[in-house]
């Protein structure tokens, strides 16, 4: 579970509120070694529970004195952040505990949810506190809202994570760009309206960013990476909302996690009129919002403060499955492409493109696990193309096939001379080109 440390970064300037940070810091740390020791005693982490969650309560008495002290203008949001966690989670975190005895899950659950919130909490609404805040944007002409919303964005990722990201897309679709989590919260607004917000990111940015917070290197999602991260997403999109008041979000209604398939079956039923694809350097995030709800009807499991570890814990199951091998066929002929997607379909994840330029965009995103390239075809032969694909050092080494219509001795020599993985004959039967791309990712695995 690794271990959180104080740091620089997290003081506002605030003599005695650092200190009390300090130690709030120190006491999830030491619950954090504690959790991990199989044979330290239930009473033992129900003290360090009681501790961290008593001197909670004090350092929010302390700060929401000093406030007032100052008149701090954002005082009441401040407050309601602080009553929300006092009134709300932390209550129903404990009761969580009690009625499963403490079991290590519970308190995993209840560490993870803690360290995100504080350290999204000490990021933002506290270094605003002492004048570190974002820009305000009021009265913003409808046709600029979205550029507008753009740079809120990029200004509080960069102060909750600490890293420059840049738009690469503003009508982000749902494409795939490689193994993901999806978290969607549905806001009530102030007029009643409903607010969509899913919140896309990449796992190597995930594992990166919650990595960053605990100092260890997380190899795989799992319940505390989940718990951290959304946790800082809800004051991420709290950050958002107070840069943006004409946004209209107020309380959190709902929160689920997506599968990618949903997420992708979301799209289908309703686009988003607000889809931005942003690059941070260590992976793809992207943040989506819309005032439909566009999984009406569709049974997605909500997550609450009741069912929160076992829906999780499902979710995990089912993210964890052995997700389908990739394929992209690349093939001018619509009749070609069909067919290979009507072989491999049901075995395999197979995207189409009908030119090379089309698929070296497609390769940047959606890396598959294989290429199959056909040989022959206009503007851009497949010569052309794999040369394009050798030459970007992103993209260098994923698989590629040839498909070629032709099987004479001289033009099967043109094609290995490329070096790629193999080629098939465009002229095999089904069961053939079945059998020859089975094999090849039998061999690749073993």
């Amino acid at each position: 579970m690794g271990h959180i440390e104080w740091h620089d970064k997290y003081k506002i300037g605030v003599d005695f509120i650092d200190k009390e940070h300090m130690t709030l810091f120190l006491a999830m740390d030491k619950l954090l070694k504690i959790s991990e020791n199989e044979e330290k005693s239930e009473w033992v982490c129900r003290e360090g529970v009681k501790y961290l969650k008593n001197h909670t309560m004090e350092h929010f008495e302390h700060e929401e004195e000093y406030m007032r002290s100052i008149n701090y203008s954002e005082y009441e949001i401040h407050k309601r952040l602080h009553d929300d966690f006092h009134n709300k989670t932390l209550p129903a975190l404990e009761k969580e505990m009690e009625a499963t005895n403490y079991s290590k899950e519970s308190i995993r659950h209840f560490l993870g949810v803690c360290i995100g919130w504080v350290v999204a909490h000490t990021q933002t609404e506290d270094q605003a506190i002492s004048g570190k805040t974002v820009s305000k944007w009021t009265d913003i002409p409808h046709e600029e809202e979205k550029e507008i919303l753009e740079q809120a964005i990029v200004q509080v990722f960069h102060e909750i994570f600490n890293k420059n990201i840049k738009l690469i897309s503003e009508q982000y679709a749902g494409e795939d760009f490689g193994k993901v989590i999806c978290n969607r919260f549905v806001y009530r607004g102030q007029e009643n309206e409903k607010w969509e917000i899913t919140i896309i990111l990449e796992e190597q940015l995930l594992l990166n960013i919650v990595g960053g917070i605990l100092n260890t290197q997380y190899t795989r999602v799992d319940d505390m990476v989940i718990n951290v991260i959304r946790y800082i997403l809800r004051q991420f999109l709290e950050q958002i909302r107070e840069s943006l008041p004409s946004i209209g979000l107020y309380e959190v209604e709902k929160e689920c996690l997506l599968t990618y398939e949903q997420l992708v079956d979301s799209f289908e039923r309703s686009n988003p009129p607000c889809s931005l694809l942003f690059d941070t350097g260590n992976g793809y995030f992207a943040f989506c919002a819309s005032t439909t709800d566009s999984i009406r009807g569709k049974i997605i499991a909500s997550i609450n403060h009741d069912n929160a570890m076992n829906a999780i814990k499902q979710y995990l199951k089912k993210d964890n499955a052995s997700p389908k091998k990739k394929i992209l066929i690349v093939d001018d002929s619509e009749f070609m492409r069909c067919r290979i997607i009507s072989l491999l379909g049901e075995n395999y994840e197979v995207t189409e493109a009908d030119s090379s330029i089309s698929a070296i965009k497609s390769l940047t995103i959606n890396r598959p696990d294989l290429v199959l390239l056909d040989y022959e075809m206009p503007v851009c032969d497949g010569r052309q193309a794999l040369e394009m694909i050798r030459s970007d050092k992103e993209i260098a080494d994923i698989p590629v096939m040839f498909l070629t219509g032709k099987g004479d001795i001289e033009s099967v020599r043109k094609v290995m001379a490329l070096k790629p993985e193999g080629y098939l004959l465009k002229t095999l039967s089904d069961e053939d080109v079945r059998k020859s791309i089975d094999d090849f990712f039998a061999k690749s695995n073993s």
